[in-house]
């Protein structure tokens, strides 16, 4: 019997927001004998990130654009269905790049694309989030650019994100004073009495810059010395007068600017005056520190130190709102779609 494999590809490019219409679900047919070498892979869950909106794009960045009337890329976890390979077995669990669709058949030399993982202390689904890229990229920005002494105080925007919840986290760990900024009281809730965070800032009752610094004056009253920055806009502006001298900024994502919309700073004289280091930082040029941050994001998940949350959108058809509700911020915690 043909086995049927549900797509999503992308079909037109936004002009400002993303829409639905951007993408289109098809179906294509999994080949009912593999080849020499091939691995056929069925994805349990699929990942949502932000960075997949300026993939849409068709302008210049640190990786090619997402291309038209292709399934659309992202990573995903799931099983080995069938296989004639040697280095996997039926049965495997394992987490790639399979892209927005239920079945992904790889060919020839599969290692830094599919990688064996166990499920013993770590759910299966945490591969795509705090013991996965979501979770290296905070390790890195965190350790290699910030770089927190005890006592230091981190400040992180989006910090009921994928990326956010976890950098707070590792920032505790190493004696850091761990401050949040994200959307709504109960976002900010769980930033500080599930996550440990020792403050968090809801944006919507700061809309402007005075309100905001103030905020983050009473939040951090010996001022800011690390920055973890996913969204940009007021957010930095108004972190960047409360930095310390010779404060650190990884520079993760510009959330705030994704639909084309400027971000200006409004005072980078601070960058000068306050001699600060901002850097920005793309986790996948980094990947030979990809296996140690992954022992500790893992050890710290497997002996439940490292909490994080799911939502959750059912099936693959669901995918497309559930990322457009991700770059708005409705989503709570990693953005998965459960494919099975």
């Amino acid at each position: 019997m043909t086995t049927i494999n549900r797509q999503i590809h992308l079909v037109s490019r936004p002009t400002g927001e993303a829409t639905a219409d951007n993408f289109k679900l098809v179906e294509a047919t999994v080949p009912d004998e593999l080849q020499d070498g091939q691995v056929l892979v069925r994805h349990h869950y699929l990942s949502l990130d932000p960075y997949m909106r300026g993939r849409m794009n068709d302008t210049k960045s640190y990786t090619a654009p997402q291309a038209l009337n292709e399934v659309m890329g992202g990573g995903t976890v799931g099983e080995v269905v069938a296989s004639k390979n040697s280095g996997f077995a039926v049965g495997d669990k394992v987490v790639g790049m399979g892209g927005w669709q239920e079945y992904q058949l790889l060919s020839g030399d599969l290692r830094g694309t599919l990688r064996k993982v166990s499920t013993e202390h770590v759910p299966l689904q945490a591969y795509l989030g705090a013991v996965g890229m979501p979770g290296v990229t905070a390790w890195y920005g965190l350790t290699q650019i910030i770089a927190p002494k005890e006592g230091n105080t981190v400040l992180v925007s989006a910090a009921s994100g994928a990326v956010g919840t976890v950098v707070g986290q590792l920032a505790k760990v190493r004696g850091a004073r761990a401050v949040g900024i994200a959307g709504g009281p109960e976002k900010c809730r769980f930033v500080t009495e599930e996550l440990g965070f020792d403050a968090c800032i809801d944006y919507k009752q700061h809309t402007d810059l005075k309100s905001l610094s103030q905020a983050l004056k009473q939040a951090c009253p010996n001022g800011i010395d690390g920055v973890f920055e996913n969204v940009g806009g007021l957010g930095l502006d108004a972190a960047l007068q409360r930095m310390n001298a010779f404060g650190r900024i990884a520079l993760c994502g510009m959330i705030a600017g994704y639909n084309g919309e400027p971000i200006p700073l409004q005072q980078p004289q601070l960058l000068l005056t306050n001699r600060l280091r901002l850097e920005g930082f793309i986790v996948s040029e980094h990947m030979e520190l990809w296996p140690q941050a992954l022992t500790e994001l893992a050890t710290l998940v497997g002996t439940g130190k490292l909490k994080y949350r799911e939502s959750i959108a059912d099936g693959l058809a669901a995918a497309p709102e559930a990322f457009l509700g991700l770059l708005k911020g409705r989503n709570f915690g990693k953005q998965l779609v459960k494919l099975i």
